[in-house]
């Protein structure tokens, strides 16, 4: 069996594009992948197509040694864009050896450690209200972990975001849901990069110990020692890693203890052969996985079988709850894709990722430009989305 050739689908699919390739055989199995690279899918493409150059004629089936040969075939290795597109190739190749195989990708990673991926549901809310009236309906629902938005003060104009008028109120907010739901519920934060290590600080030290459960991405994360200063200020669990691009992005929080749930996204890591190894790497630390999963059904599939085959997995990133307005895709687009059974994903059994895409919907459609929101605060300087 060989690889005959990789197509790129750049594509706007629902409310935003995303970066889907698919690697076909001779043998007529083919596989598919998706990049996370948002917003800069048209990179990813162009470094997928610099790999097809030499991937073309090679077996599918030996994907640690494709792996290694795309990582290192450039003097300039690694990067987020580079990966990204790694990542997408590697998750067809598994696809494809499970299908040949007759095999759930999980079973090339070890096999299954559980029966469900459990997940955790995303709410935010423009006032206190309606914020303590979401969570109620996600407990409601099921969902008893629950990762809520920071508050955003509008001026008028919602591309304004000053980081020390959030903190107060947004800390204001989560002692009162805290109070109204009890010592129960898992609650987090995503606080998006947002802030500096004093207003990191200052929010974690407004609110009474035990508050959040985690708070996730509080500053950038390309300084591990501003991560190591604000670990000796805070005492929330730390949730960190979506922004990684290789096992060697994760060494030093995990050698170092600064992040407490790995979130790991496949699609970006360098798919399922580096995130197995993070996986590993975390679990010799105690440190569980709560994997990055805001993209499509590709991405979805593939963070089930990786959560299905590693021991230490706390929760399941979903984009789909009672709270938010993003909804599956189309089954025009994507005939075959993973649901939700109330607050989890069943573990499946079809060979491959067990997904499929219609591939002539995606020849028809386009790449439209988007950019994620640039933040100002009010005297005009950048700030963080």
């Amino acid at each position: 069996m060989k690889i005959i050739n990789i197509k790129t689908y750049p594509v706007w699919i629902g409310h935003r594009n995303q970066c889907i390739i698919k690697v076909e055989t001779d043998e007529g199995v083919s596989g598919w992948g998706e990049a996370g690279l948002s917003g800069r899918e048209l990179a990813v493409a162009g470094a997928v197509n610099h790999y097809r150059e030499f991937l073309l004629g090679e077996s599918p089936m030996n994907i640690d040694a494709l792996w290694q040969r795309m990582y290192r075939s450039q003097y300039f290795e690694g990067g987020r864009v580079l990966t990204a597109a790694i990542s997408a190739i590697d998750i067809a190749l598994h696809d494809i050896v499970g299908k040949v195989l007759g095999v759930p990708v999980y079973q090339l990673l070890g096999g299954k450690h559980r029966d469900y991926i459990p997940c955790f549901a995303t709410t935010g809310s423009p006032t206190y209200e309606q914020l303590l009236e979401n969570v109620k309906l996600l407990l409601e629902k099921g969902w008893n972990v629950i990762r809520m938005g920071s508050a955003h003060i509008d001026w008028g104009d919602p591309r304004i975001f000053e980081p020390r008028e959030s903190i107060g109120l947004t800390a204001e907010w989560f002692i009162k849901i805290r109070e109204a739901v009890g010592l129960g519920p898992v609650l987090g934060i995503d606080y998006h990069h947002r802030l500096s290590v004093a207003e990191a600080t200052s929010f974690c030290q407004r609110m009474p110990s035990g508050t959040l459960d985690f708070i996730e991405e509080p500053i950038r994360d390309e300084s591990p020692e501003a991560y190591a200063t604000l670990r000796t200020m805070v005492d929330i669990p730390f949730a960190i890693g979506e922004e990684f691009a290789s096992k060697w992005q994760f060494l030093p929080y995990i050698e170092r203890g600064l992040t407490n749930f790995a979130r790991v996204d496949v699609c970006n890591v360098g798919g399922f052969t580096e995130a197995k190894k993070v996986a590993g790497w975390a679990e010799t630390h105690y440190i569980d996985l709560m994997p990055h999963n805001p993209l499509g059904p590709i991405c979805t599939a593939a963070t089930i079988h990786l959560a299905a085959a590693v021991p230490n997995f706390a929760w399941q990133e979903v984009r789909v709850s009672p709270t938010e307005a993003q909804s599956y895709p189309d089954e025009e687009i994507f005939p075959i894709q993973h649901k939700l059974q109330g607050t989890r994903f069943p573990v499946p059994n079809t060979p491959g990722l067990g997904i499929e895409c219609n591939e002539e919907y995606l020849k028809a459609q386009a790449f439209k430009f988007w950019e994620a929101p640039h933040l100002r605060r009010r005297d005009s300087s950048y700030t963080n989305w």
